[in-house]
C-alpha cells in the first residue's frame, strides 16, 4: 500500500481516539479511587457526573466512526483515489471528530449533530470518490 498524508491522517485520528478514554478514567479515580476503578463496578459506586458520561459515550461514537472511516480511508488509498479533495475530506473528517468529541462532552447539542454530521459527509465523500475513481 502507498504511503500517502491520508494514511497519515487516519493514524493520527486513531491514537486520538484511543486517547478520548483518559478523560472518563481520570475522573474515576478521583470519584471511585485507582483501585476502585480498576477492579469491577458496583451497583454501589458514586454517579458518574455527567460530562464524563458523556466523554465515554462520545468515546464509543468515535470508535464506531473510525471503524467505517479506516476501511473507507484504506480503500480509497489502495484503488489510488487519493490527494486533492480526498485527503481535503479526510481532514474534515478528523477536525470534525474531534470538535464532536469536545462539544459532546461539553453538552452542546446542536454542534454535536454538526460536528457528527460533518464527519459522517466527509466519509460519504472518500468512499464515492474511491468509488467513481475507478
Amino acid at each position: 500500500m502507498p504511503n500517502s498524508p491520508e494514511l497519515v491522517w487516519l493514524i493520527a485520528i486513531a491514537v486520538v481516539t484511543a486517547a478520548m478514554w483518559v478523560p472518563y478514567i481520570l475522573e474515576s479515580f478521583v470519584r471511585r479511587g485507582v483501585f476502585a476503578t480498576m477492579g469491577n463496578p458496583s451497583p454501589d459506586d458514586p454517579p458518574m457526573p455527567a460530562w464524563a458520561d458523556r466523554a465515554k459515550r462520545a468515546h464509543l461514537n468515535a470508535l464506531d466512526n473510525l471503524a467505517v472511516f479506516a476501511a473507507v480511508v484504506l480503500s480509497a488509498v489502495q484503488l489510488g483515489a487519493t490527494g486533492g479533495s480526498v485527503l481535503l475530506a479526510v481532514q474534515i473528517y478528523v477536525i470534525a471528530r474531534i470538535a464532536h468529541y469536545c462539544v459532546f462532552v461539553a453538552g452542546i447539542p446542536v454542534a454535536r449533530t454538526v460536528t457528527f454530521l460533518a464527519g459522517f459527509f466527509a466519509t460519504l465523500f472518500i468512499a464515492f470518490a474511491a468509488i467513481g475513481g475507478n
